[in-house]
């Protein structure tokens, strides 16, 4: 490979880890003065260059889940040919939340991290209004299909966008004289695409802003890293489950199903995974996945176009790990141990939860009461977790 090109292959990947590492510099740096009238438009800045950034990832994930649901239809060709991936596809996202579950109850119960004192901390902070299971359930359901689909598009009811699309390009292959219109949403989705490596090129400068905001806003590093000692062994189980699914169980079933070097794998997917560190969401990065799965990763585009709204939307694996092992720490550092059954629901429930999960504002914490509910324990646990919640 000649200098120039293996340059051009590396040049994103580094650019957007230099941006990351310089975000947590400046967040390191400036967290105790973020608030300091004199770096106001310093400050403003960087916020407004992150804000920027991941608005733009977010307009372009409405029409790249319409169009690519729509045109991986008509290539799969409907019929049976998309009941059986959309089946194999459902059947993997669940097996491997199920799996990230078990990690994480089976992680927090060996390790027991709510005997380190947890307790003493005050049930205090902001803690979202309680919702019965049975009534998120419900409007999960409703979402599927959405009244209105500008609605659900400026809502983000993505699993509804989805279920709309999926059946419009079903319907589609049903009728004669579709190609001219087929032809149209496929020169939009080409478009958009040639957006997506735009917006790309600004990642790295994306990333270092929302990175150094977050950073900043948590306190810099001095206060992220007393709160990480105050909940460390918490912090620790899971970060311990996320690494073990992430670089273990992942990994093991990318190559025994579909024959691929992990670590290759890794590389071509570094851009979309430091993006969705950034941006703390897989929705907004799906342009960017679109691109590393299909021009770097060399999967198929009908593929690719079928199942990556779907995973972005439903498959979130370290949401459930997090959640079960937050419900259970939260038990432990009440003093209510959790017997089997009570185990068992937690599972149950933080699989079901994280599946739903974007169809509830406040998601993560919102579905996290749902499943400290649905064992009898106290919504305002949650407040226990606040400090260390968004790392």
């Amino acid at each position: 490979m000649a200098p120039s090109s293996r340059w051009n292959t590396w040049r994103l990947p580094l650019s957007m880890a230099a941006g990351g590492l310089s975000g947590i510099a400046l967040g390191w740096a400036l967290g105790e003065r973020w608030g300091d009238p004199e770096l106001a438009a310093f400050t403003l800045g960087v916020r407004l260059t992150g804000e920027l950034f991941l608005a733009a990832l977010k307009a372009l994930m409405v029409p790249l889940v319409v169009l690519g649901m729509i045109l991986g239809v008509q290539e799969l060709g409907g019929g049976r040919s998309v009941r059986r991936l959309a089946a194999g596809t459902t059947l993997y996202f669940l097996s491997t939340t199920v799996v990230a579950v078990l990690i994480g109850v089976a992680l927090v119960t060996w390790i027991h991290p709510g005997s380190a004192g947890a307790a003493s901390v005050p049930l205090a902070g902001s803690v979202p209004e309680r919702v019965s299971a049975l009534d998120s359930i419900a409007e999960v359901v409703r979402g599927l299909v959405p009244t209105n689909l500008f609605e659900a598009a400026a809502r983000g009811n993505v699993l509804g966008l989805i279920v709309a699309s999926l059946a419009f390009g079903i319907a589609l292959t049903r009728i004669e004289r579709a190609a001219p219109l087929l032809d149209a949403l496929g020169a939009a989705n080409r478009a958009l695409y040639v957006l997506v490596r735009w917006v790309v090129e600004f990642a790295p400068l994306g990333v270092l802003a929302l990175v150094a905001e977050r950073l900043g806003r948590a306190g810099g590093g001095a206060a992220v890293v007393s709160e990480l000692e105050r909940l460390l062994a918490y912090s620790l189980t899971v970060l311990s489950g996320l690494a073990l699914h992430a670089f273990v169980v992942l990994p093991l079933v990318l190559r025994v199903f579909a024959g691929r070097n992990p670590l290759r794998y890794f590389v071509q997917l570094f851009e979309a995974l430091l993006t969705a560190l950034g941006t703390a969401s897989s929705a907004a990065t799906l342009g960017i996945t679109r691109r590393c799965v299909v021009e770097r990763a060399g999967v198929s585009a009908r593929s690719a176009d079928f199942v990556l709204p779907i995973g972005a939307t439903v498959n979130m694996d370290g949401t459930a790990l997090y959640e079960a092992v937050a419900a259970v720490f939260i038990a432990q550092s009440l003093g209510i141990e959790l017997d089997a059954a009570a185990l068992a629901i937690v599972a149950l429930t933080a699989t079901l939860a994280a599946i739903g999960a974007a169809a509830i504002p406040e998601a993560g914490l919102v579905t996290m009461v749902l499943v400290l509910q649905a064992v009898g324990l106290p919504a305002e646990g949650v407040g226990l977790l606040l400090a260390v919640d968004w790392v």
